[in-house]
């Protein structure tokens, strides 16, 4: 669970710890008044972010002592026996140049000193104040080290360790720094760095005026308020020896009630919420501005707005704020993205519609970027979406993927917690469905089916390959049945014979095991009996091209026999299917009238055709078997007989007219008088 959400631990406060010794080190009554204040405590974590994301600070270039162009120029004068030279201070204390009206240093050591703080500045705005005093005591300047470490080294040497230990002098300390942050009379660097020594309201505007990014302004604000609650606390508590020495130590710990405490934390919290909110329109010198996406989002994020931020981003996603082809739109749609993981890893509510929209455009820049191994990462978290938005980019990948990418992607779904049955169904339905929309519906008039077959088109392929979702897995062979009869209901109504014919080829065999529900099984059964039929008169046509007139007799039985065998074949399989009641449903059959009249088309092209193809095998064959004429004839018997209603398949159409077929029999029973 994380520590936000458990009982924080019972940490002393500043007042008690000072009711037991008024010696208590000023640094652990920081720690306290931090740990009692949540927001304080946040902002201390902002700082420290902000320091270590610092840019590293430019070292001044070496010295080999202190002032020594302005030194040498003093010791010449002073041999010399005469005033100071070019307006150049008579002495080289630290304060010389101050005290000295008019008088400065030598350009050259103007030009280090300004470099040198500088890069102290920057150790500063870096929080790291080890380097800049050891930067200070190379520079040969210890009194800069003093002043950043609070106090005087030299005098801490013959401290007892274990005793109790502050720095009296720390509030002298702090107003030294914000009286030389607001002196006119040094330059702007130096009142810059005292500025951010002790950072206060009186001395911000020194401080901002060094920043020149927006996370220098964030810096300083928030320096600023720190400091100055610190401060404020610690005013109030009274009693501590080292901010007021014995007499306050004598009077004692301040008394205060806890409703006033809580109210003066409310007070300060919107003082807070108010300073930093005057960020959102800051200019900045360089870098991006305060109106950045990024920036932005961390503004919010610091004001613990997160619900406000991800709204707006989503808000602005679904205006079509952003160009997809700007170089920024890719980075803020994956960091938006990767915000809402975190918060919900770390359990932080997070707006559920605004969520969604923004998982959704990175999706579509993984997709874009052809990065198919994350996508099934990230659908996983869009909770309920997951599935559909994951069978989503299964359909796109339409036929680029071949069958073992196909595989690999769907199993990726379970891989990151998704139903990897769902995905398949649902991935099944949606290109099924995107299928029919760029197909032609099957209807209208009867397509020819004699004519020769042309190869598939990239629709038909895709509508083909769609059974490949559910066929992974035997735990989806159900839904798998219900679909191939579907697209093979498309693939014959439209007289794409051969195409239905390779998918029946891909199906698994376990298929036509199934037997529930039964009304799905028999329509299966019903097309693997009518491609066993096809196949048959195939061969039949396979085996008429084969006789030659020149045979020896030997090769002329065994053709006579494979003939007689495969147009037997083909009139008890034909037989079979026109007294069988082929493809006929009930009216309150699953499906609707739509399956039905697809149904009642499938039977008006094949019915009439395996009819009047049966009826030519067995005159043509008449010669080689005799007996063929006759069953020609009572093949007419059963066409016209009610029980099976075959008459009603035939339609006015070329090729499909009941005419024809009685035409037929006619001629037949008029050669078999012959």
């Amino acid at each position: 669970m994380p520590a936000r959400k458990t009982d924080p631990l019972a940490l002393p406060a500043a007042r008690d710890l000072l009711v037991e010794n008024p010696y208590t080190p000023t640094s652990t009554l920081a720690q306290a008044i931090m740990n009692a204040s949540p927001l304080l405590s946040e902002l201390v974590v902002v700082r420290e972010w902000l320091h270590e994301t610092a840019p590293l600070p430019q070292h001044p270039e070496a010295t080999t002592g202190y002032w020594k162009f302005t030194k040498h120029s003093v010791m010449q004068s002073l041999r010399m026996g005469a005033g100071s030279r070019d307006g150049l201070v008579k002495r080289m204390d630290p304060d010389a140049v101050g005290r000295d009206e008019g008088k400065g240093l030598a350009l050259d050591d103007v030009n280090y000193e300004k470099s040198l703080v500088q890069s102290l500045y920057g150790y500063v705005r870096a929080g790291r104040l080890e380097e800049a005093i050891d930067l200070c005591r190379r520079a040969h300047q210890p009194w800069r080290a003093a002043t950043i470490e609070q106090q005087d080294e030299d005098a801490m040497e013959g401290d007892d360790s274990d005793a109790w230990f502050g720095n009296r002098q720390r509030k002298l300390w702090k107003a030294s720094c914000i009286r030389a942050a607001l002196s006119a009379n040094l330059p702007d660097h130096e009142r810059i760095i005292y500025a951010a020594l002790a950072p206060s309201p009186q001395t911000s505007a020194i401080l901002k005026s060094a920043c020149r990014t927006w996370e220098d302004h964030l810096w300083a604000q928030i320096s600023v308020m720190c400091e100055e609650k610190q401060s404020t606390e610690m005013m109030k508590l009274g009693g501590d020896f080292w901010e007021g020495g014995l007499a306050a130590v004598e009077k004692g710990v301040r008394k205060i009630s806890s409703e006033e405490e809580e109210e003066e934390e409310i007070a300060w919290e919107t003082e807070v919420i108010g300073a930093l909110e005057s960020l959102k329109s800051i200019s900045v010198a360089e870098g991006l501005g305060a109106d950045h996406a990024f920036h932005f989002s961390q503004l919010h994020i610091i004001l613990n707005q997160t619900d406000t931020l991800l709204q707006t981003f989503a808000a602005r996603l679904r205006q079509g704020s952003f160009s997809h082809s700007s170089p920024e739109y890719a980075p803020l749609c994956r960091f938006f993205a990767h915000l809402c993981l975190f918060f919900q890893m770390i359990d932080i509510p997070v707006p559920p519609l605004a969520t969604q929209v923004i998982l959704e455009s990175y999706l579509q820049v993984l997709e874009a970027a052809g990065q198919r191994d994350l996508i099934a990462m990230y659908a996983g978290a869009l909770g309920d979406n997951a599935v559909e938005r994951y069978a989503m980019f299964l359909v796109s990948l339409e036929l680029s993927a071949d069958t073992t990418e196909r595989r690999l992607a769907l199993t990726r779904a379970r891989d990151h917690g998704l139903d990897m049955d769902r995905v398949a169904i649902a991935t099944a339905e949606r290109t099924i469905d995107k299928a029919f929309e760029l197909l032609l519906p099957a209807k209208g008039p009867l397509p020819s089916i004699i004519a020769l077959q042309t190869p598939p088109t990239d629709p038909e392929l895709f509508l083909l390959r769609s059974i490949e979702w559910t066929t992974y897995n035997e735990t989806t062979y159900d839904t798998a049945l219900e679909q191939a009869n579907v697209i093979l209901r498309y693939f014959l109504g439209a007289g794409r014979v051969s195409i239905a014919q390779t998918l029946l080829g891909v199906l698994p065999a376990e298929l036509s095991v199934i037997g529930v529900p039964e009304e799905r099984a028999t329509e299966y059964m019903h097309y693997r009996q009518f491609f066993v039929i096809w196949e048959t008169l195939e061969r039949v046509v396979e085996c008429q091209a084969l006789q030659i007139a020149q045979m020896s007799r030997d090769t002329r039985l065994a053709w006579s026999n494979d003939y007689r065998s495969v147009t037997d074949q083909a009139h008890d399989q034909i037989t079979k299917l026109l007294t069988s009641e082929w493809l006929v449903t009930d009216v309150e059959a699953p499906g609707g009238d739509r399956r039905r009249r697809e149904l009642i088309r499938i039977r008006q092209m094949y019915i009439p055709e395996f009819i009047i193809r049966l009826h030519s095998l067995l005159v043509a064959s008449r010669a080689h078997i005799p007996e063929n004429l006759k069953r020609a004839l009572e093949l007419a018997n059963i066409v016209a007989d009610s029980r099976y209603k075959l008459y009603e398949d035939f339609v006015n159409e070329d090729g499909r007219r009941l005419g024809d077929y009685l035409g037929a029999v006619r001629q037949a029973i008029l050669d078999g008088l012959e």
